[in-house]
C-alpha cells in the first residue's frame, strides 16, 4: 500500500484538503494557525481557495476572492463544497462553503480567469522604505499562535512601533512565511489577512473583534509569484473609517521588485 507523503511545510498542512466526493472536500483546523478565538482567518480563506485550485473543472488562476466569516470555526473536522457557478470563455465564477455540524461557518465567492498580455499601469506607488534586512524581526504575539508562522519586520504601525503621524492607522512591514516557503496564490491569499486589526493600531486598547468579510484582488500571475520565491513581501495597511460597531481596512502587498501583487479590503466587527 502506498503511503501518502505529508506536506513539507506547515502552511501546506494547514490548507490541505482531502477529496470527499463530487465538488466536496474535507479538512480540519491546524494548531499552528490558531488565533485568539478559532483559526487565523487568512488560512481559512486560503483553504477555501485551495478547494477551487484543486477542483478538476477550474479555469485559470485567481482574480478575486471574497470570504465571509459567518461563525466561529471549531477545532474539529469540516467539509468544503466548491461549485463553479458559471464558466465563460476567459472567466469562471465560484461559490465555496465551509460547513461544520451541518451549518455554514464560512463561505467565499471567487473569480478565476485566463490572463493575457495587455497594456498595464500601477497608479499607486511603491513606498520608500528600508530594505527588509535593515528592519528588526518582530517577536510573535503570545496570544495569537498564528503570528509564529510569519516573519514580520515592522517599519511602522507594529505592536510596539508608534503609528505614523500622517496615517495613524497605517502599518508597513516586510512579511513572509516562517519557515520560508515559495510564494503562490494560497500563501498570498493568507498573507492578505495577516495585518493586525487597524482598530488596535489606531486606538491601542483591546476588545472583541472579528472580520466579517475580506476581499482580495490578485494583480499578479503565477510567473510573478514564482519570481518572488521566498523573498519577503512589503505590506501596507491602513484603516478608512471606524464607527457604529464596524471598521474597514485596506491593504497592499508588493514584491521586492516593486510590483503590486495583491490588494485587499475587509470589514471588521468590534465591540466596546
Amino acid at each position: 500500500m502506498e503511503i501518502a507523503t505529508p506536506p513539507a511545510h506547515v502552511f501546506d498542512a494547514a490548507v490541505a484538503l482531502t477529496p470527499a466526493g463530487i465538488d466536496a472536500y474535507s479538512g480540519r483546523p491546524h494548531a499552528a494557525y490558531q488565533n485568539m478565538v478559532g483559526p487565523f482567518g487568512g488560512v481559512i480563506g486560503a483553504t477555501l481557495l485551495n478547494a477551487i485550485l484543486s477542483h478538476p473543472a477550474r479555469l485559470g488562476d485567481p482574480i478575486s476572492l471574497t470570504v465571509h466569516y459567518a461563525a466561529p470555526i471549531a477545532d474539529d473536522a469540516f467539509s468544503v463544497i466548491a461549485r463553479a457557478m458559471r464558466t465563460n470563455r476567459s472567466t469562471q465564477h465560484w461559490l465555496v462553503e465551509l460547513q461544520q455540524s451541518g451549518e455554514v461557518a464560512a463561505f467565499a465567492t471567487a473569480v478565476t480567469g485566463l490572463r493575457r498580455d495587455t497594456w498595464s499601469a500601477t497608479d499607486t506607488r511603491f513606498p520608500v522604505v528600508p530594505p527588509a534586512d535593515a528592519v528588526e524581526v518582530t517577536a510573535p504575539l503570545p496570544h495569537a499562535p498564528w503570528t509564529s508562522c510569519y516573519e514580520m519586520r515592522f517599519i511602522d504601525g507594529g505592536p510596539d512601533v508608534p503609528a505614523s503621524d500622517q496615517h495613524p492607522s497605517q502599518s508597513r512591514l516586510w512579511i513572509r512565511d516562517r519557515p520560508n516557503r515559495p510564494l503562490d496564490f494560497l500563501s498570498l491569499a493568507a498573507i492578505s489577512d495577516a495585518f493586525f486589526p487597524r482598530l488596535f493600531i489606531r486606538r491601542p486598547q483591546r476588545g472583541p473583534i472579528g472580520t466579517v468579510a475580506l476581499t482580495t484582488y490578485f494583480h499578479a500571475d503565477a510567473a510573478q509569484l514564482n519570481a518572488q520565491g521566498t523573498e519577503p513581501l512589503l505590506g501596507v495597511a491602513r484603516g478608512l473609517h471606524f464607527g457604529k460597531g464596524f471598521f474597514d481596512q485596506s491593504a497592499e502587498l508588493w514584491s521586492t521588485r516593486g510590483d503590486l501583487l495583491a490588494s485587499s479590503h475587509q470589514m471588521v466587527y468590534f465591540k466596546e
